[in-house]
C-alpha cells in the first residue's frame, strides 16, 4: 500500500479512534480502582470560605472491578468446550488452544467489558504452527464494509515500541488485509509525519533440507490466510462497556462516602470563638483559623465576652440511607450480585437462581457475541490445519454458588428419565462428563471381573462339595 494512501487513512481514522481510546482509558482506570474521586479539585481550592472543612480524603470504591470480575469468573472459570463432530479434530483443536485458553478467555471478557470489544489475533510462527494472542483493544482500528451484513475488510493496528537500533520511541502501524500485512513507522515525537516510512519488521528465511538461512527483514508479509487474521469479541449487541450504566452511581457513592470520612475527621477538631479579645482583619482571621483553630472578637463586647466552639453536625442517618440505596442501585444497574452475606446463607436453589438472574442476563448477552467469535476461531484453525470442521457445538458452563444437596436430589430423582451423560453433565461434583463416563465404564468392568471371579470360585467350591457328598453317600451304602 502506498505511503500517502496509508497516511490519509490513518489521519482520517485518528479522531474517532482517539475518542475510543479515551473512553477505554477511563473505564480501565475504574477497573483498577482509580476513580474520578481521586482527581477532583482539592476542597481547599474548591471552597475557600468553608473553613470548618479541612480534611480531603478521597476513597474510591471497587464496585466496577467487582462487577467485571464477577462476570468473568461466572463465564470463564470453566472455558467453553468445542465439538466439531470428529474426535481427532477435537483433540487437535484442544492442543492448539493450549493450557492458557481459559486465561485468554478471561482476558477477552475483561477487555470487552472495559472497551466494548476485545480483539484476538492469529498467525503462523517460524515453525509454521498456528498461534493466537489477545491484542489491546486500544491498538485496533477495524475497517468494515458498508453492507447490511458488515464484513471485516482490514485492520489497522497502531502501537508504540522502542527501536532496537536507535533506542528511540517509534509508532508502528500494521495494515492487515485478507492476504497481506504492510508495516510502517514514524518517530513518536514527529507530529508532522515527516519520518513516516516503511518498516521492515518481518523476518524472511530460506529453508533447505539441511539448514535455514536468514535473508533479512521486509515491510510486507504475505500470509495467505484468505481472511483478515483478527477476530472481534463484542461485549454486547450495543458494543457498550459495563461501566456506562453505573459510572454516575459509583461517583455518587465515592463522593458521599469520602465526605462522610472527611466530616468524621474534621469533627475531631474544635474551633474556638474567643469573645472580647479584640478584633482582627480578614488576613489575620483566616491565618488564626488555619494555624490555631481560634478567632478573636472585639474586646468591647463586654459581658458577651467568653469562649464558644464551632462544631460540625453530621447527617448520619441520611448519609447511611443514601449509601445503601446507591450500593443497591449499582448492583441492580450493573447486573451483578451484592456479596453481602445476608444474601446467601442456606438459600434454596430457586432463591440462588433468582440471586444470579441479573448476572445471567448480562452473561447471556456477552455469550451470544462471544459464540460468534469462537466459531470463527475454530473454523480458522480447521482451515489452516486441514481439519474437518462443519457444525460446531459449543458447551458453556457457569461457575456460581449453588445448593448442591438440592441439585443432587433432583438428579437422583431423574435417573430413570434422563440419560447417564445428561445427569453427569449437570452433576455438581462432575467437571468432565466424558472422563467420568470412562471411569464408570472401567469401574463396572472391574466389578464384573470380580463378580465373575467370585462366581467361578463359588462354582468350584460347590462342585467339590457335591463330589464329597457323593463319595460319602457311596461309602455309606458300601458299609450297609
Amino acid at each position: 500500500m502506498e505511503i500517502e494512501a496509508i497516511k490519509r487513512l490513518i489521519r482520517g481514522k485518528l479522531p474517532a479512534h482517539s475518542a475510543f481510546q479515551s473512553m477505554c482509558e477511563k473505564t480501565e482506570k475504574y477497573y483498577h480502582v482509580e476513580n474520578d474521586i481521586l482527581y477532583r479539585t482539592p476542597l481547599a481550592v474548591e471552597d475557600e470560605s468553608n473553613l470548618l472543612h479541612n480534611a480531603d480524603n478521597r476513597v474510591p470504591s471497587s464496585f466496577y472491578n467487582l462487577l467485571v470480575d464477577q462476570k468473568t469468573s461466572y463465564m470463564f472459570t470453566q472455558p467453553p468446550a468445542f465439538d466439531v463432530g470428529n474426535k481427532m479434530a477435537n483433540k487437535k483443536i484442544n492442543e492448539i488452544l493450549g493450557d492458557e485458553f481459559a486465561k485468554n478467555c478471561q482476558k477477552l471478557c475483561t477487555n470487552a467489558s472495559n472497551c466494548g470489544v476485545a480483539w484476538l489475533h492469529f498467525w503462523r510462527d517460524e515453525d509454521n504452527n498456528f498461534q493466537y494472542g489477545i491484542v489491546n483493544s486500544q491498538e485496533i482500528i477495524p475497517i468494515w464494509s458498508s453492507s447490511l451484513k458488515p464484513q471485516l475488510l482490514a485492520v489497522l493496528r497502531m502501537y508504540q515500541k522502542t527501536d532496537e537500533s536507535t533506542g528511540e520511541k517509534i509508532d508502528v502501524y500494521e495494515y492487515w488485509t485478507d492476504n497481506e500485512c504492510y508495516s510502517y513507522f514514524k518517530k513518536s515525537e514527529d507530529n508532522q509525519w515527516i519520518t513516516f516510512t516503511d518498516y521492515p519488521m518481518f523476518p524472511v528465511y530460506r529453508t533447505t533440507p539441511n539448514f535455514t538461512e536468514f535473508l533479512g527483514n521486509e515491510s510486507v508479509l504475505i500470509h495467505s490466510f484468505g481472511e483478515v487474521p483478527f477476530i472481534a469479541f463484542y461485549n454486547n449487541s450495543a458494543h457498550t462497556t459495563d461501566l456506562k450504566p453505573v459510572k454516575g452511581l459509583i461517583d455518587t457513592y465515592d463522593k458521599t462516602f469520602s465526605g462522610y470520612i472527611n466530616d468524621l475527621e474534621d469533627i475531631q477538631e474544635v474551633i474556638l470563638i474567643l469573645t472580647g479579645y479584640g478584633g482582627t482583619d480578614l488576613t489575620e482571621f483566616l491565618s488564626d483559623m488555619k494555624k490555631y483553630k481560634s478567632i478573636k472578637i472585639d474586646e468591647d463586647a463586654g459581658q458577651n465576652s467568653g469562649v464558644q466552639t464551632l462544631t460540625i453536625d453530621i447527617p448520619v442517618e441520611a448519609r447511611n440511607t443514601l449509601l445503601q440505596l446507591t450500593r443497591k442501585s449499582i448492583f441492580e444497574q450493573g447486573k451483578g450480585i451484592d456479596p453481602d452475606p445476608q444474601n446467601f446463607g442456606n438459600s434454596s436453589g430457586v432463591a440462588l437462581s433468582y440471586l444470579y438472574s441479573l448476572l445471567e442476563l448480562k452473561a447471556g448477552l456477552t455469550q451470544s457475541e462471544f459464540e460468534l467469535g469462537f466459531a470463527r476461531l475454530i473454523r480458522a484453525i480447521g482451515k489452516l490445519e486441514g481439519l474437518p470442521v462443519s457444525n460446531i457445538t459449543q458447551t458453556w458452563k457457569r461457575t456460581s454458588v449453588s445448593n448442591d444437596a438440592e441439585k443432587t436430589d433432583i438428579i437422583n430423582k431423574s435417573i430413570s428419565v434422563l440419560s447417564e451423560r445428561t445427569l453427569l453433565e449437570n452433576h455438581p461434583f462432575v467437571s468432565d462428563a466424558e472422563e467420568e463416563l470412562k471411569r464408570l465404564k472401567k469401574q463396572r468392568e472391574q466389578e464384573q471381573a470380580e463378580y465373575d471371579m467370585y462366581k467361578d470360585l463359588h462354582h468350584s467350591v460347590n462342585k467339590f462339595s457335591d463330589e464329597d457328598d457323593d463319595q460319602m453317600n457311596k461309602k455309606e451304602k458300601e458299609d450297609e
